[in-house]
């Protein structure tokens, strides 16, 4: 069948059809057994030749260019195997449907080049079997958080008004986008799990399955957030108690009715005793056993449960400094290491806090080496600009996954998969603005490989996505991405304190916006210094959640690297960084200089605009200029409230208000 066409108005992303000219001219064979995903990439050669003149045909014996190769539709197996005699055919070959339809989009990666010269056999599979994409969308529109919580680019792609969308063909095209970065599993509602929401698990199932039904055609699974309070909300129980025999019938039936309509459902997700969501706790029983009985309910469908790791206390008190928001994850999971079911994967944010521009990597992933773990990362940008700011996290995202929390192992192979959570919405450029879809694609494409080169990722994505694009269009492209993260750390909090955002919406700055409330993510400033003492010595403890070759590091101020020292540290402003300036200094310096590089970077952009398509130019155009605008507020209300705070004078006498 040919692929999916995007609706009218809507940018077909990193996918454009001058992507599938190498395949599309040339002659294709394609042999072995069929099935739903063979058909699917089937479909994708034949548009593809319909387009740009050549040919592609079932079976063998005739001479062609290109022979994709497939014994079967053998279970879950992605993996494919790439050769190319230097006078032969280039060949793909795979066991099943999923690994031919991965062989297809390295292909469409490597562009002429797969063509080209001799390739030895490359087998290719990936590092991480679970990829998978959050979405955290709402059927009704919330009061609060609206159509999509934490969403900056529109409304929801599956649902509008309280009902499915029904759009078949935009989802088609999202999964198309998914399985060409390796996503393999899509969660399709919020983890908040609001009264609407909970029906989808029941009565409202079938909207589930037409949505599975477009992402089975690219191989992507399924999922369902939950509500653990569904017995009660939902079949009418008195209790939701995970060791009660009636509740375990029940989610065992709700289950099974589940896989009737959906029979490759991948799962649920789960957010439980977290900032108001009910859970295991109100009946005295721990998070495994939560887990545990949902799993149960799983396992004899093949299916997985998902339990989040976000759970803290959000009612802290701002007087007492011995309770610590950075502790709660390894305080609640790390004594219940080996207690989980084989079918529970327990869902572990990256850093200890909520997604901050800067943060250590959370101690939990190497703290439960006999628990399933899923590295969650947030893909839209909460904390990062919203997706109204250039800020490719390609980067960040590697340093965490590259980070050997035992001295020895990378996070990247600690972890079973990696989750993100989704910037995408129903805006015509899927993320709102057109280069965050950058975000999207780095994040598939690390969770394929936790060691790829992000920046080599980085070049794949400007290459799919400006196919034959000229020298200047990519080094300026280049220009504007890589580096972005770091440009936005300098003008926002500074050395790993994190927040100083407006509460709420969490858009632009408010240095004590949440210094005295009770979330817990306080920077504690005062006239004679900055940060949080987290060490074992005199702070709240948590520098000792670390293994012994980062708890050492990290307790003393003189070994903790300098981006992260305000996290672990309360220090005078006039303490002397590693890096050789004082706090305060560095302070002020950061961010005219992040406000300068934001300024670069808008030019850069401004002398593309004969390289770009109009109308994409001018919508990045306009949100640099929104940028600068929130950069020099940063820049103006941080400065400002520290020199406020210290009364010390900027060593270069530049302005501060």
């Amino acid at each position: 069948m040919p692929p999916p066409v995007p609706p009218d108005g809507i940018d077909p992303a990193w996918l454009p059809p001058a992507a599938f000219r190498p395949l599309g001219s040339r002659r294709t064979l394609i042999r072995g057994r069929g099935g739903p995903l063979v058909e699917t990439v089937y479909g994708e050669v034949a548009e593809a030749c319909a387009r740009f003149g050549g040919s592609v045909g079932w079976g063998g014996g005739a001479a062609c260019d290109l022979v994709l190769d497939v014994a079967g539709e053998a279970g879950d197996d992605e993996s494919f195997t790439l050769v190319r005699d230097a006078d032969g055919p280039t060949t793909v070959t795979a066991s099943g449907g999923r690994g031919l339809l991965h062989g297809l989009f390295h292909l469409l990666r490597l562009g002429e080049g797969a063509f080209r010269g001799r390739w030895e056999p490359e087998v290719h599979r990936p590092a991480l079997p679970l990829r998978m994409l959050d979405h955290w969308d709402n059927v009704d529109v919330h009061p609060v958080m609206g159509q999509v919580e934490r969403g900056y680019a529109g409304g929801s792609i599956f649902w509008v008004d309280g009902r499915a969308r029904h759009e078949p063909q935009r989802v088609r095209a999202y999964a198309r986008l998914l399985a060409a970065c390796g996503i393999n599993a899509v969660a399709v509602n919020n983890v908040n799990v609001h009264e609407t929401e909970a029906r989808l698990l029941t009565d409202r199932i079938g909207e589930v399955a037409a949505l599975a039904a477009q992402f089975r055609a690219y191989g992507i699974r399924t999922h369902l957030s939950v509500t653990f309070a569904a017995p009660i909300v939902l079949g009418g129980l008195a209790t939701a108690d995970p060791l009660d025999a009636e509740v375990r019938e029940w989610w065992g039936e709700a289950t099974r009715r589940v896989y009737d309509v959906i029979p490759d459902f991948g799962g649920y997700v789960v957010k439980a005793d977290s900032e108001g969501q009910p859970g295991p706790f109100a009946y005295g029983r721990s998070h495994a056993d939560g887990a545990n009985m949902l799993a149960a309910a799983l396992a004899p469908h093949g299916g997985t449960v998902h339990w989040r790791a976000f759970v803290y206390d959000h009612r802290q008190d701002w007087r007492d400094r011995s309770t610590d928001r950075a502790r709660a994850a390894y305080d609640h999971f790390a004594p219940l290491d080996g207690e989980f079911a084989a079918n529970a994967v327990l869902q572990v944010k990256h850093g200890p806090m909520d997604f901050q521009v800067r943060e250590p990597v959370s101690p939990v992933i190497g703290a439960l080496p006999r628990t399933r773990l899923a590295v969650e990362l947030q893909v839209t940008q909460e904390y990062t600009g919203q997706q109204r700011h250039v800020c490719w996290l390609g980067q960040m995202w590697s340093e965490v996954l590259r980070f050997r929390l035992d001295g020895e192992t990378p996070v990247g192979q600690l972890a079973d998969g990696l989750v993100g959570v989704s910037n995408v919405g129903d805006d015509p450029y899927w993320t709102g603005h057109p280069l965050a879809q950058a975000n999207l694609y780095t994040f598939g494409r690390l969770a394929w490989d936790p060691g790829a080169d992000p920046r080599r990722v980085l070049d794949e994505w400007i290459a799919l996505t400006h196919p034959g694009a000229p020298d200047a269009l990519v080094s300026g492209l280049h220009a504007v991405l890589d580096g972005s993260w770091r440009s936005y750390e300098k003008y926002t909090a500074p050395l790993g304190v994190g927040f100083m955002v407006q509460p709420g919406h969490h858009y632009g700055p408010s240095v004590d916006g949440y210094e005295y409330s009770p979330w817990g993510t306080y920077h504690f400033a005062d006239r004679d210094g900055v940060g949080v003492d987290r060490t074992a010595a005199t702070g709240t403890g948590y520098a000792a959640q670390y293994a012994k070759v980062w708890a050492d590091v990290y307790e003393s101020a003189a070994s903790c690297p300098d981006e992260l020292v305000l996290f672990f540290h309360h220090l005078p402003y006039g303490h002397l960084l590693r890096g050789g300036s004082t706090v305060i200094q560095h302070i002020y310096d950061t961010h005219f200089d992040g406000v300068a590089e934001v300024t670069a970077a808008r030019d850069t952009w401004a002398s593309l605009r004969d390289l770009v398509e109009p109308s994409r130019h001018a919508r990045v155009a306009e949100l640099y200029e929104e940028q600068l605008r929130s950069a020099r507020e940063w820049r103006d209300q941080v400065n400002s409230y520290f020199f406020r705070k210290s009364g010390v004078p900027d060593a270069h006498g530049r302005r501060i208000h």
